[in-house]
């Protein structure tokens, strides 16, 4: 884990944690359902953000005998476990608050306080967003956005932007309800505005869910990594042809790789060992993720030169 992204993560918790008691406050002194709604979002980003610190230390424990591979996965159990809260608890209370309101409407009093917090929010929330942005930027390398969080090993670092961006999102329609609400004296507007912050909360939440679903599961490796590390196979004159080549990720910075291979028919039990640990060399040191590599010496061809 870069300590840029846990410098993303510390930064988003106590923004969210400060902006989610002010926005507490300012929902008990104007009677505002989207402002409520606001306030549980954040406190419930505040709870993300430390499951996510919770997952990449318990990702970092040494293997031992009962989980012998690491424990690497913990950040995805995580991730996955955040997507179910700012489901069941951000996108569950925001929608109901929205649909009372909305039912018994109720005019909002000193609705300048919701300005002022709103106001102070988007600028810590946008300074926050800018960070988590930066970083993933940084990051995702020559990818494209998109593909970076399709193909992204790390969810904790698209987990801090969608949440950040979602909340910005959310902060504006809280701000259009409100304002609307306020200029045309129509109380109903605050209650729609909590029902599409829940709304919101609830599309962010499917959709984390479904791209950490397949790290929980175990995706492979990026296809190009795969047909690197098959390059590098044929360039060992010893081996005639690989039948397959299988990854792994077990966290985000490891990568369990097996390999059948073919070797040529005259070789000894001993050279074939010294070709198995050379390969094993040559692929750390060309991808340092790669942590464990099992060769398995296969006669039948399944992909040739």
């Amino acid at each position: 884990m870069a300590s840029g992204s846990k410098k993303v993560i510390y930064a988003a918790l106590v923004g969210n944690a400060l902006i989610a008691i002010t926005k507490f406050i300012a929902a008990a002194m104007t009677g505002s359902s989207a402002m409520l709604s606001e306030g549980i979002h954040s406190v419930v980003d505040t709870g993300n953000q430390v499951l996510l610190l919770l997952g990449i230390k318990r990702s970092q424990k040494i293997p031992d005998e009962k989980f012998p591979f690491g424990y690497g996965k913990e950040v995805y159990f995580w991730s996955f476990i955040v997507a179910i809260l700012i489901f069941a608890v951000g996108s569950g209370i925001s929608l109901y608050e929205g649909i009372v309101h909305i039912l018994h409407p109720s005019e909002i009093t000193n609705p300048k306080v919701n300005y002022i917090v709103l106001g102070f929010a988007l600028v810590f929330e946008g300074a926050a967003w800018l960070m988590a942005f930066k970083e993933f930027k940084r990051s995702k390398g020559n990818w494209g956005y998109f593909e970076a969080v399709q193909r992204g090993k790390d969810p904790s670092m698209f987990v801090v932007l969608f949440e950040d961006s979602a909340a910005m999102l959310g902060l504006i329609i809280a701000f259009l309800g409100v304002a609307l609400g306020h200029l045309t004296g129509i109380p109903y507007f605050d209650g729609v505005a909590s029902v599409l912050i829940g709304l919101l909360l609830g599309g962010t939440a499917i959709w984390l869910a479904y791209e950490t679903k397949g790290l929980l599961i175990g995706e492979s490796a990026n296809p190009r990594v795969v047909s690197n590390i098959k390059e590098l196979l044929f360039s060992h004159p010893e081996i005639e042809n690989i039948n397959e080549v299988l990854t792994l990720h077990m966290g985000p910075q490891y990568i369990l790789v097996t390999i059948s291979a073919d070797f040529k028919d005259d070789l000894t039990s001993n050279e074939i060992e010294r070709v198995v640990a050379r390969i094993d060399q040559d692929l750390r040191q060309a991808y340092p993720r790669i942590k464990r590599v099992f060769v398995e010496a296969e006669a039948k061809p399944s992909i040739t030169r």
